[in-house]
């Protein structure tokens, strides 16, 4: 890269003159920077980029920072209230500033600029001369003016100083409102609902997030949010904030004449450009709010320039997101080093996680386009909303994505160009036709994959891990929507590492944990983590398979056996969340453990009224068990009260842990049994329960020969003979079945008990990620002979400990539902509706056949579905 060059305007060169003192404490000249954001952050690392530093003694640079710390990820805000410290989203790199030269004065904003001394005041009273001035002041949030808003309990989210106070406050409340539906307000709304509250969003709009999805991507969205408990008033306003004598907040007055009963108000309205010092000095603003700018982020005085949200660009916007802003301040930072470089717009595409809910837009999402067709596909019982805009030619234009956003990574970049496919192809579910997967290699190389930081796919493929992608590109770094397909597009590790973050194996991964005793994914990764990983979030690979790894080890190392728990919440699956599985239709299923498949009349009977009461689909499975179908998540604690009351377990259907142990009748029935097969998988599956894995594990226990309990098809499976047992291991059915192998004859109890404890713990030790048992005893060296060597032999001196490990496994044993219905703070997950606990989810909705029920899965055409042809096309 050539020398950058920096040049004083004419007109700052005549104020210089009039000033002759103003620069005589240095020869290169400076740059004042008033606001430090992301997007002020961002215009320093490309100073730095370009060499436009004082620590290359091309310049003097001052940033002045409003908040009492420096720049950190306000996109990330909210994940604080999920265990972030304000450390950990910070910007910086710790010696960013010094390394630089950069002078940074944090908790001293700018409050007044001189511009024909060119100078700056600061609150504390400095005043500071510069050559070029950047502002990049950001936003302020926008509070209604409506009587009360000033009361005591009314916040706004912004900084992390709001959600200190929001958090300390909220520790005397009990029920909180966010005013506003949009993109932030449903972050707060989360944030809310975390720290225990109930929460209501009052929306003036007639749906949520009004700008980003439309009127069928709204109703999705409102559905799947209600279904997690929040309270959604949308198509009103607030017209007061009630409050006591003390001036404390006690409810809402809304526009409909309606109330609310609260002790806690955010305001998340939306945002205005933060103007005033601009106005203030004279330079031109917008009617609206902004500060006036050209192409290359000038303001009205060439010697100042505006960039993010502060700035109204030269396409007349203000720009909210932080892609933008990034833009703006690249093109600024290269016209200040004296390149040529310009701002004319930007993608407002936009992904993001609310509430657990993908929601994605892109492109002319509202279909605006003359002439365009709407390709939809709605199910808002499950909460999925899909459209594709197509122009008459077949061009993507845009999309709207709720609830799965799994293409957005892909459809994004190919909007303006023909689709490879038929569109419905792309939003139809797979029972209906679709979908069809659009990898990362159908993009071609100048596709723009990370719209934030605007880096084409050519680039990142330049690039072999994430976390050099993100070093070297900054791809990655913003929102975040981006990850899964860069992480499509790197190559697998040269090294065993498990994923670009972490350069172990998950078996090495395992050791660390254990020998260290950590007990979070964050201290993981950044004492275990590559280099260029550490400090980050870790990815889709790494975060499930070190938060099964934790839980396997919780007893050992310390940490809560409650996956639900702070951190190990987010790392886990999905149907883990609410500790059942999701079906297709959004209801869940509840499987209680029946130890052997031996269940008594009582308990045979309280399934049958729990069944009967809730109005269950009830199915007898292969596993010996009975499942009960088309649960709403707000019935799960009720239906679970009654069974553990009754002396049922978890079945752990919804984990990768111990399923079932099933079992024939034995010889206590059965004329040609020579054990009591029963009474074994009894004690083996009490032994084995709640036991995470790295995928599944499934057993059986024969009485005899004839096999009649298909143990040999397990993971693990035991077949009686007369002298005791056979333990054989590596078995399973499913697409690619696989006959067990005989791992040791003729065992007592106690052999083979202790066998199976060293073989499980070996297993879960030396496994690969979703590896089930017979894949990893093909792959691992020496195959059963070598598992035969470690778990009867002990080649490796292990046994003690795996038998030690075990042993902490059963006694540290909670059952997790029990657990969570004991627990008041646990149980606030489990709600359909805040407002109306009790009343059932419209969008379950089923169809009776053969005198039970099944889902009810006709597919719902969205607000707009013409049937017609693309111009060109057979009809």
């Amino acid at each position: 890269m050539p020398e950058p060059t920096f040049e004083p305007s004419a007109t700052t060169a005549a104020a210089l003159e009039a000033t002759p003192n103003a620069l005589a404490h240095t020869a290169a000249p400076t740059i004042v920077v008033v606001g430090h954001g992301m997007v002020g952050q961002r215009f320093l690392e490309a100073l730095a980029d370009r060499g436009l530093t004082p620590a290359a003694g091309a310049a003097r640079v001052v940033v002045l920072c409003e908040e009492p710390r420096p720049a950190y990820d306000r996109v990330r805000l909210t994940s604080y209230f999920d265990g972030r410290s304000p450390e950990d989203l910070s910007l910086v790199e710790r010696d960013f500033m010094e390394r630089h030269g950069f002078e940074l004065y944090v908790g001293d904003p700018a409050t007044g600029v001189d511009r024909a001394g060119r100078t700056v005041t600061a609150r504390s009273g400095a005043v500071f001369p510069y050559d070029t001035l950047v502002l990049a002041t950001g936003s302020y949030p926008f509070v209604p003016p409506v009587p009360g808003k000033d009361a005591r309990g009314c916040f706004v989210y912004r900084t992390i100083e709001d959600l200190l106070a929001i958090e300390e406050y909220a520790k005397g409340a009990a029920t909180g409102a966010v005013v506003g539906g949009g993109l932030l307000g449903l972050e707060a709304a989360g944030a809310l609902k975390g720290l225990g509250l109930s929460t209501h969003v009052v929306e003036f709009a007639p749906r949520l997030m009004p700008v980003q999805v439309d009127e069928g991507g709204g109703a999705a969205l409102l559905r799947t949010i209600e279904d997690m408990g929040l309270a959604v008033h949308t198509g009103v306003g607030t017209q007061e904030v009630l409050a006591d004598a003390d001036g404390a907040v006690t409810g809402m007055a809304l526009s409909d004449g309606s109330s609310l009963a609260v002790d806690l108000v955010v305001f998340s309205a939306g945002v205005r450009p933060r103007d005033q010092l601009a106005r203030e000095c004279g330079l031109a603003v917008g009617e609206r709010g902004g500060i006036i700018v050209d192409e290359e982020c000038r303001t009205s005085d060439p010697a100042v320039f505006a960039i993010g949200e502060c700035a109204l660009a030269a396409d007349g916007r203000v720009y909210g997101l932080v892609a933008p802003g990034y833009e703006m301040a690249l093109a600024a930072a290269e016209v200040i080093a004296g390149g040529r470089s310009a701002f004319t717009g930007a993608d407002l595409s936009t992904k993001l996680k609310l509430l657990g809910v993908d929601v994605a837009s892109f492109g002319d999402a509202h279909g605006a386009a003359e002439g365009s067709l709407d390709v939809v596909y709605s199910d808002a019982r499950s909460g999925v909303y899909k459209k594709l805009v197509i122009g008459r030619d077949g061009t993507l234009l845009g999309g709207v994505l709720v609830g799965d956003a799994d293409q957005y990574g892909t459809l994004r970049p190919m909007t303006g160009t023909v689709l490879p496919v038929a569109p419905e192809q792309l939003v139809l579910p797979a029972a209906a036709g679709g979908p069809v997967a659009l990898g990362p290699s159908a993009l071609p190389d100048e596709a723009v994959i990370c719209s934030c930081h605007n880096v084409t796919k050519g680039v990142i493929c330049e690039h072999t891990t994430l976390p050099e992608v993100k070093k070297c590109t900054k791809a990655g770094t913003g929102c975040g929507s981006c990850l899964k397909v860069i992480g499509q597009l790197m190559p697998p590790p040269a090294d065993a590492g498990l994923c670009g973050c972490f350069p172990y194996s998950r078996s090495e991964l395992y050791e660390i944990v254990r020998t260290l005793e950590v007990t979070s994914f964050a201290s993981l990764l950044d004492s275990h983590g590559r280099e260029e990983a550490r400090g980050g979030d870790g990815c889709e690979v790494c975060k499930p398979t070190v938060g099964s790894v934790i839980a396997s080890l919780a007893p050992t190392v310390g940490a809560s056996g409650y996956v639900l728990d702070g951190e190990q919440a987010a790392l886990q699956d999905t149907n883990d969340h609410f500790l059942a599985n999701l079906q297709r239709n959004g209801s869940y299923s509840i499987v209680p453990r029946i130890p052997g498949g031996e269940i008594t009349p009582e308990k045979l009977i309280v399934i049958g009224e729990v069944a009967r009461d809730f109005g269950l689909y009830t199915k007898i499975t292969g596993g010996q068990r009975i499942d009960l179908f088309g649960a709403r998540v707000d019935q799960l604690p009720l239906i679970w009260t009654r069974l553990v009351d009754a002396g049922f377990e978890s079945g752990h259907a919804y984990g990768k842990s111990l399923r079932t142990i099933k079992s024939c009748v034995g010889q206590t029935w059965c004329r040609y049994g020579v054990q009591d097969s029963v009474r074994m998988a009894i004690d083996l599956e009490l032994r084995y329960r709640g036991l995470r894995a790295p995928h599944k594990l499934k057993s059986a226990v024969s009485g005899c020969a004839r096999e009649c309990a298909e143990a040999r098809g397990k993971d693990f499976g035991i077949i009686a003979t007369a002298q005791g047992w056979n333990l054989y291991v590596g078995g399973n059915g499913g697409a690619t079945p696989r006959h067990a192998d005989l791992l040791a004859q003729d065992l007592s109890d106690a052999e083979l008990v202790r066998l199976i404890d060293r073989f499980l713990m070996f297993y879960i030790r030396t496994a690969d990620r979703l590896e089930r048992t017979s894949a990893w005893l093909e792959r691992i060296d020496g195959g059963l002979d070598h598992v035969r060597d470690v778990v009867v032999h002990d080649s490796l001196g292990l046994c003690e400990e795996l038998e030690r490990m075990m042993t902490d496994h059963v006694v540290g044993y909670r059952d997790e539902w029990a657990e969570t219905i004991n627990d008041p703070e646990r149980l606030r997950r489990f709600v359909t509706f805040v407002n109306a606990p009790d009343a059932p989810d419209p969008s379950v909705k089923f169809v009776p056949e053969r005198d039970q029920i099944k889902p009810d899965l006709e597919l719902l055409a969205g607000p707009v579905l013409a049937v017609r042809t693309l111009e060109g096309t057979a009809s």
